[in-house]
């Protein structure tokens, strides 16, 4: 355990976005905390749980001002070689897609303690919330994840997936439809597989697409979510007929007492 006067740094996932998708560890460890720099995505609900911290925003946004991976660290160690107990918040799960590997090399190289406080993948809880298992018995007995931000490592991966095999998930890949269409297309995929566009996933702004992959690059985004982050669903799961209203309940369910 550490002292209250040691520096401690936690590498913390925010989840899909709703303050009710936190673990109860990230929600202890807000409310310890001195200084918080956390993602641009990241909602002022959740937030709302570190009341008594500093917060730093430290997000990078596609075509936006971004604060260089290198920096963060340094802000990082040096606030915990101050004795600051500092919670690093990051969308999702700090270890997919979300540099915590590199942070956490980077605290390590340097002394620094520190932890990892997993959270719910948005690859898996944004099409949950829309109604796509990413598995499904009978239909896909697996999934693979992959970010058409990094076109090299994307690349590779959709090579070495036979067409239709998994459920492929994209994530932060919104702007680069075409290009992973056509990278798809070109390594065989049906142009009539399900695909979907999930918006928005665990905030008001939920919005979800279903259609083929071909069309998949066409899709408008309605201008109320057109700010909001996006997966990308590809495979059979996408036309399962599971109906969820933003909250992730059917049309049918009752409110629990």
């Amino acid at each position: 355990m550490t002292t209250r006067n040691a520096g401690f740094v936690s590498l913390v996932g925010a989840g899909p976005g709703h303050p009710e998708h936190l673990t109860q560890k990230a929600v202890r460890r807000l409310g310890e905390a001195d200084l918080v720099l956390h993602d641009a995505l990241v909602s002022d609900g959740v937030l709302a749980f570190a009341a008594g911290a500093e917060f730093l925003c430290v997000g990078k946004r596609a075509g936006r001002p971004q604060t260089p991976q290198e920096t963060i660290e340094r802000l990082l160690i040096d606030a915990a070689r101050r004795g600051r107990r500092v919670v690093r918040l990051k969308g999702g799960d700090p270890f997919v897609f979300g540099r915590g590997g590199e942070e956490a090399l980077a605290l390590s190289a340097a002394g620094i303690p520190f932890e990892v406080v997993p959270g719910l993948t948005t690859a898996v809880a944004a099409p949950a919330l829309a109604g796509i298992p990413v598995t499904h018995r009978g239909t896909s007995s697996g999934f693979v994840v992959i970010t058409a931000a990094d076109e090299g490592a994307c690349d590779a991966t959709i090579e070495a997936l036979p067409p239709g095999l998994l459920t492929l998930v994209a994530m932060m890949s919104v702007q680069s439809a075409g290009r992973l269409v056509g990278c798809l297309l070109a390594r065989g995929w049906p142009a009539g597989t399900p695909a979907a566009l999930v918006i928005g996933a665990a905030t008001p702004r939920l919005w979800t697409w279903r259609g083929r992959l071909a069309d998949l690059s066409r899709v408008v985004i309605p201008d109320h979510s057109a700010d909001a982050p996006g997966t990308i669903v590809i495979g059979e799961v996408a036309a399962l007929p599971i109906d969820l209203d933003e909250e992730g309940a059917s049309s049918a369910a009752a409110v629990p007492s």
